[in-house]
């Protein structure tokens, strides 16, 4: 009978072993599901439960319980610098690259490796033997010359004695003075010879032209340099004092020909590289008598003492052009203020240490920066406290204290609407 009952259900398609593996199937997809919603509804907790804690960005809209620790600050009125940012190269007032204006063989070298010289110290010796001898030929020569011009002078006089007592023929007095004309010729060549070689025996011995730091040596004893070559013998720069060359837009060249034209002196600051360590103090001595087309910009001098050898030639540094001072401003720090697309606004706070202090956004109208401080044109008074940080937690009429640390200020735009 059994063995019909299996023949019946497979006759009608029913397989009992197939139907109890199926829905083993589903009850493990069943578990499967139901696990990954416990998982799923634990994850979501676990990230509600982080957002609406006292340290998440949940506070931004007043989730927080109790006033927002914050550091303030407090407009001032004060004076401050409009400046014009620039990139310059400091450019020595003189660079000599001195060569040799004689042939011969080095025989010394005077100066060491960036040694400081003086105007008129003994750099390098070239062998002047040959150039003395020649000048003494010279020298000789002049002598000889002179003596014969005084021969002849002799002679001009006994014939002017002469010709007044008629005792010589006019001719013979006319010859003579030629005579000594031409004496006196011959005199004045064998001066300039002797002028020549004297020049030529200098040029072998090369002192310094400026003052100034020397290179490295280019040169050695026993080397042969020729007169007029491109061998430089060494380079002497001018270091004290010194100047930098920067360059301007030319948009903002007519204030600072304002300021020129009035006979203001424009100070001018050197920092390092990285623009955070000033150098040097300068003054603006000239600008260049045309603008670059290429670039739109025109090239600036300014000149610095750099007594203590700050500045080295051909540093880069960052230049800092002051053109001109405000006087009676109202200051804030610039990370106080916070921006909202082209809006500026600050966090205004009444009564800080009094126990319902609140922040009020304030829009304000900022200007120039410098320092880390903002001019404010409008919307503050000198006095009032504004927050200087916990920017993220802040919102219009939100509860604040003092902070009893010094929390990081944040400077950075934020999404809340200035009223």
């Amino acid at each position: 009978m059994d063995q019909r009952l299996s023949d019946q259900h497979s006759a009608s398609g029913f397989d009992p072993a197939y139907s109890a593996k199926k829905r083993r199937h589903l009850w493990i997809w069943a578990i499967v599901l139901l696990l990954f919603g416990l998982l799923f509804y634990w994850v979501y907790r676990q990230h509600s439960a982080s957002a609406s804690a006292p340290t998440g960005g949940g506070n931004r809209r007043g989730a927080m319980s109790g006033p927002v620790p914050v550091t303030v600050a407090t407009a001032t009125k004060g004076s401050i610098g409009v400046y014009l940012d620039a990139i310059g190269t400091v450019t020595p007032t003189y660079t000599d690259n001195i060569t040799a204006e004689v042939t011969g063989v080095i025989t010394a070298v005077h100066y060491r490796e960036g040694q400081v010289v003086r105007k008129g110290d003994p750099l390098v010796d070239i062998d002047s033997r040959s150039y003395e001898a020649q000048l003494e030929q010279a020298e000789g020569t002049l002598e000889r010359d002179q003596n014969l011009l005084a021969e002849a002078q002799m002679d001009l006089k006994r014939y002017q004695d002469a010709w007044a007592k008629n005792a010589i023929p006019r001719q013979t007095l006319e010859d003579q003075g030629k005579v000594v004309l031409q004496d006196e010729g011959s005199v004045k060549n064998d001066e300039g010879t002797v002028e020549y070689d004297k020049v030529q025996v200098g040029f072998c011995h090369i002192v310094s032209p400026i003052d100034g730091r020397v290179g490295l040596r280019l040169v050695d004893p026993g080397n042969l340099v020729t007169a007029n070559s491109t061998t430089t013998l060494v380079v002497v720069t001018q270091v004290q004092p010194i100047t930098v060359i920067f360059t301007l837009a030319e948009d903002s060249l007519q204030q600072v020909l304002e300021q020129m034209r009035g006979g203001k002196a424009l100070s001018v600051e050197a920092y390092d590289r990285t623009n955070t360590k000033l150098i040097a103090k300068g003054r603006l001595i000239t600008i260049n008598n045309q603008i670059d087309t290429t670039t739109g910009t025109v090239q600036l001098r300014a000149a610095f003492d750099n007594s203590k050898g700050e500045l080295f030639p051909n540093e880069f540094v960052n230049t800092r052009l002051l053109v001109k001072t405000l006087d009676n401003q109202i200051l804030v720090p610039s990370s106080a203020i916070q921006h909202n697309g082209a809006t500026d606004f600050v966090y205004l706070i009444q009564g800080i240490d009094t126990p319902g202090a609140k922040a009020t956004m304030k829009t304000v109208k900022s200007g120039i920066s410098d320092q880390g401080n903002t001019v404010v044109s409008s919307g503050l008074q000198p006095g009032d406290v504004v927050a200087n940080s916990s920017f993220q937690k802040l919102i219009d009429g939100s509860p604040v204290t003092r902070s009893k640390v010094n929390l990081p200020s944040t400077s950075t735009d934020t999404t809340e609407a200035a009223p």
